[in-house]
């Protein structure tokens, strides 16, 4: 690979560090400050999705503004923003002044900038190395979201567990400085030189970002399929990690050490299926693929609700990590090849916008598992899953002849 995506590969290590940290941290923090109240499950799964809802709306503007100006300078700049920022939360902390709506402003704060700088991030990949490589960089780059899973989340909970939440907040700053030192020197030679265009105010905005969507309706069908199908990944049972503090409390009668090792064994399991595909490539047609990782991440679900035994749900949380890794990687290839740069940017920003609805899922999910239990709450996202995802299989035939 290329000296330009191998910066690319660290900084997005870094920064992918500093998310799944700030996940783990968010989640306890909030049970630690509403512990023996009625809303403390509505509210620990909550502030897992919060950070979501900007991209509903700030996400497909930043896809916009990705498409007409540097992306690396935006990055770089969002994220000297996020360095400052939570250091400036790791002191309240020290301070003892932080309560729970302050953790939510937080979260959604963060949420804004990772609207924005984690599509571009994606799409920095197609602009560091050339067409015949980006598959290969591309799962290559996906080990830095399950690999930084199994080492933010296992050092975080043991901070938690020893020193407190402080330093969590405060290596999370210095991990976007880390990312910052890797953009800097980094250079985008396979960036089309047509898509950077001066901007032409609201109106030019706006007539951008439905380009984008009816690029995705009638420019390619297959995209419109592979968008939608991402609900049940990323909407449905994207709170299934955010439930874990509430399974490790409640189910297994640990701490927060035993759910950063929880959030870890899931980072194992996706490094493991991103590395075999980064190493092997794809054994199966990739909508196949996409289609049947779905189904299988709500069967998994499923499972975890009999998990009961540590060993046990380590296994099981393993293997749901790599079904939901091998179905982004995918999704996320295809996406990547099929799009031309000139509207990377936006395609990749709208092809997360169903993650802002994962704030819905969430406070559905922890409102009831709040009158019922989380057992009951996995069970409902599990067979969500399966109703929403089995259609596909039956009846999208052009994604399933994806290759």
């Amino acid at each position: 690979m290329s000296r330009d995506y191998r910066l690319l590969w660290v900084g997005n290590f870094f920064a992918n560090t500093a998310n799944w940290l700030q996940l783990l941290t968010l989640g306890w923090l909030v049970q630690h400050l509403t512990r023996d109240t009625e809303a403390s499950a509505l509210l620990v799964i909550g502030v897992g999705g919060i950070n979501t809802l900007p991209g509903l709306i700030v996400g497909p503007l930043g896809g916009v503004l990705g498409d007409r100006v540097d992306r690396r300078r935006l990055i770089i700049s969002l994220q000297a923003f996020m360095a400052a920022f939570s250091f400036g939360f790791a002191w309240m902390i020290h301070l003892q002044v932080v309560e729970v709506w302050h953790v939510f402003a937080y979260a959604i704060v963060s949420g804004v900038c990772l609207s924005i700088t984690q599509p571009m991030r994606q799409a920095l990949i197609a602009n560091t190395v050339p067409r015949h490589m980006l598959g290969n960089a591309y799962a290559t780059n996906v080990l830095t979201i399950p690999g930084t899973r199994a080492i933010g989340p296992f050092i975080g909970g043991i901070l938690v567990a020893t020193l407190g939440f402080f330093w969590n907040f405060t290596i999370e700053s210095l991990l976007y400085v880390g990312m910052i030192l890797a953009f800097l020197p980094m250079r985008t030679p396979y960036a089309s030189v047509s898509r950077r265009r001066p901007a032409a105010g609201t109106g030019g905005f706006f007539t951008d970002l439905m380009e984008g969507f009816r690029y995705i309706w009638s420019g390619n069908r297959v995209l419109f399929f592979l968008i939608t199908l991402t609900i049940v990944p990323n909407v449905i049972l994207q709170p299934v990690i955010f439930a874990l503090p509430l399974f490790t409390d409640e189910i297994l009668k640990r701490g927060a050490d035993v759910g950063g090792y929880m959030l870890a064994i899931n980072g194992f399991g996706g490094f493991l299926m991103a590395l075999t595909i980064a190493s092997f490539g794809f054994f199966f047609k990739r909508g196949m693929v996409c289609l049947a990782t779905a189904i299988a991440s709500s069967i998994l679900a499923l499972v975890l609700t009999q998990a009961v035994w540590l060993p046990l749900a380590l296994v099981v949380i393993a293997l749901f990590a790599s079904t939901q890794t091998a179905f982004r990687t995918t999704s996320g290839t295809l996406t990547q090849t099929l799009v031309p740069d000139e509207l990377r940017g936006r395609i990749t920003s709208l092809q997360r916008i169903g993650q802002g609805f994962v704030v819905g899922s969430s406070l559905l999910v922890g409102w009831f598992a709040g009158v019922t239990s989380v057992t009951w709450a996995l069970t409902a996202m599990g067979l969500i899953g399966l109703v929403v995802s089995i259609p596909y299989l039956l009846f999208a035939t052009r994604l399933k002849a994806q290759d």
